[in-house]
């Protein structure tokens, strides 16, 4: 069985200070999460490989964990989740981000060649949004409407596709105006997660313009008017909207919310994990150990939050700490 800890699994045992305001202020790093302390005999390098979701975060991550090991190395590289998986199996990286769990065909592949399964870390909380320009008038999109937006084959059950505004109860110059649609490249996590939650695992249209990066298709929305793009919440800016989903047609629409995402209220909400080769009944290398307890530590929770993703609770990482054979 895949030792992992899953968003949905967790709800209930969420104990995150939730405030009014922006999401500093929103959210709280759980008072009873570890401080990291320093080890002995940590050295080499990190080699992360995958999510570009990850990417800041991992980047975050390694440097607050080199002001307690300067001599410590690192190399990130986040071409897409895809990337994770070989990467682990071929022992170029000790870290897979990914922000969307394994295939199982990924996770047989990884099985065959060492005799066990892949160990997945979740790190943090996170919203993939659906983004639009903030001068879209839009209010707030069922997920049907989102597949027959985005998808060509409408597995939700749109009636037709939709092409323009005007369909979407727009006046003005959106009336006629097209709909300009910006998403990620296949390789990417962000891709898979939504092509299997918001269009139930349908095709995505051709016109949908591939981003190589998170940044870049709310970049790309914040510059087109008649844009809408999806992309996950730790990329919003100013310049974009986050629209409200509902789950189906006729519910009501529920904002991308801190409270919404630990509630398991809000749509499309997903844990962010960390793949690492953990072989059973046995202790892992000081280097991945450490960086695993910083991450799930205070100080890496912080991060999270200046990434603007939501941390994980004591609980949540106590679980994982455990499986891994790792003490606080």
């Amino acid at each position: 069985m895949l030792r992992t800890v899953f968003l949905r699994g967790l709800i209930s045992a969420l104990s995150i200070v939730v405030l009014a305001g922006p999401l500093a202020a929103q959210v709280k790093v759980d008072p009873k999460l570890p401080t990291y302390k320093p080890s002995v005999g940590v050295s080499g390098t990190i080699k992360s490989v995958g999510s570009d979701t990850m990417n800041n975060l991992m980047a975050l991550w390694a440097e607050g964990f080199k002001k307690y090991y300067p001599s410590v190395k690192v190399e990130v590289e986040g071409k897409g989740s895809a990337t994770a998986p070989t990467a682990l199996i071929s022992g170029t990286a000790n870290f897979g981000p990914m922000s969307r769990m394994m295939k199982a065909d990924e996770i047989d592949a990884f099985e065959k060649k060492f005799g066990y399964k892949p160990t997945a870390v979740a790190t943090s909380i996170d919203m993939l949004a659906v983004y639009v320009h903030k001068d879209n008038p839009l209010k707030s999109l069922s997920l049907p409407q989102v597949d027959a937006i985005f998808s060509s084959t409408r597995k939700l059950g749109g009636k037709e596709s939709l092409e323009r505004w005007g369909q979407l109860g727009l006046e003005g110059d959106f009336a006629d105006s097209p709909l300009s649609l910006y998403g990620r490249n296949s390789a990417s996590g962000t891709y898979g997660y939504f092509k299997e939650n918001a269009l139930g695992k349908g095709d995505f249209k051709d016109s949908v313009k591939e981003q190589p990066g998170s940044s870049a298709v709310v970049q790309g929305v914040s510059k087109d008017k008649f844009a809408i793009g999806y992309s996950g919440i730790g990329y919003k800016t100013a310049d974009v909207t986050a629209l409200p989903l509902a789950n189906k047609s006729g519910e009501e629409p529920v904002e991308a919310a801190v409270e919404n995402a630990y509630s398991g209220d809000y749509p499309l909400a997903r844990s962010l994990v960390l793949y690492v080769n953990a072989k059973p009944k046995t202790q892992l290398d000081p280097l991945r150990r450490e960086f695993i307890k910083y991450v799930l530590s205070k100080q890496g929770q912080e991060v999270v939050i200046k990434d603007g993703y939501f941390p994980v609770t004591a609980p949540m990482a106590t679980k994982v700490l455990s499986e891994l054979g790792i003490k606080p």
